[in-house]
């Protein structure tokens, strides 16, 4: 009986399809690994009730790595108690890479006594893996939530692996910064016990930052949009929305928040949170504190067009 070349084909590909659908399905997150020495520790985080309003996290294994290269570094953690009322603003960061939209989205958490904590929502590699957005579709890769200081997650970009970075305020109330706040802490503390698998479509930085932020927001945030899969037209969607703090047009606003320059002008012994926003901020946070900048959401109507 004559097969031809076209039936062979098929059956091969139904074969590799079968194959890849059987190693999907047995294939498990897990916690034990040989992980990468920065991404060893995971955060964990208590919420603790008490007299304040909103209660009181302790969080351990806030990360603050000293880098002198992104292999050659200092590895550095603490914990640390943060009153959920202390938090004040919100902040986006974007640092693109090669590849068209190709970018890592993170957030910051700004407090009452001027520090910042930044969460980074990022693959938690192996020993001598790196990211590939084309594995990280077949369970190649955990999730997990790093919780640093800024000068560790926004330097290692801006000085060390010498990416761009746009860092915009966000504009909304201070209820919803604090529920979003606490709404990731949980996520965090959970991947730590409950691990999964990262995915380059539904389950990336984007995807993240953007399910936190629909469950609390004042006016509708798309489901999904072509920019949680290329991160670097995030800042895009979000200015359409009305959600970057800012009267400037998109392209200007890309310029005028990027604060590579300041981020590699910063000295060894300079306070890093600080300097790279200097001049971000309306004249009034001169003289007006910053956490009264976000007591008021405006609910300004989204933006009906945008300079590409």
């Amino acid at each position: 009986m004559d097969v031809s070349w076209l039936t062979i084909g098929i059956v091969l590909l139904a074969l590799v399809v079968f194959g890849v659908a059987v190693f999907l399905l047995v294939t498990n997150p897990s916690l034990s690994r040989n992980w990468s020495p920065d991404q060893f520790l995971m955060p964990s985080v208590e919420f603790i009730k008490d007299d304040s309003k909103h209660g009181t996290v302790r969080i351990k294994n806030i990360r603050n790595i000293h880098y002198r290269t992104t292999r050659d570094y200092d590895l550095r953690y603490y914990d640390r108690e943060i009153a959920v009322d202390d938090v004040q603003s919100v902040w986006l960061a974007i640092a693109p890479f090669t590849g068209f939209g190709a970018a890592h989205a993170f957030i910051s958490f700004g407090l009452a006594d001027g520090t910042y904590l930044a969460v980074s929502i990022e693959i938690r590699r192996r020993m001598g893996k790196h990211f590939d957005p084309v594995k990280a579709f077949f369970r190649q890769f955990e999730i997990m939530y790093v919780l640093s200081d800024e000068r560790d997650v926004i330097g290692v970009r801006t000085n060390i692996i010498k990416y761009n970075v746009r860092l915009y305020p966000v504009h909304t109330s201070k209820d919803t910064i604090r529920a979003v706040f606490c709404d990731i802490l949980i996520r965090a503390d959970k991947l730590g016990k409950e691990p999964e698998f990262y995915n380059t479509l539904w389950n990336n930085c984007a995807t993240n930052i953007v399910g936190h932020a629909r469950k609390f927001a004042h006016r509708p945030i798309p489901a999904w949009n072509p920019s949680y899969l290329f991160p670097d037209f995030l800042d895009r969607l979000a200015y359409r929305l009305s959600i970057l703090k800012t009267d400037l047009d998109y392209k200007e606003a890309k310029k005028f928040f990027n604060i590579t320059a300041k981020a590699q002008s910063v000295g060894e012994g300079d306070d890093f949170s600080k300097a790279i926003r200097q001049g971000l901020l309306p004249e009034d946070s001169l003289t007006t504190p910053e956490s009264q900048l976000y007591e008021t959401d405006t609910r300004q109507p989204a933006r009906q067009s945008m300079t590409n």
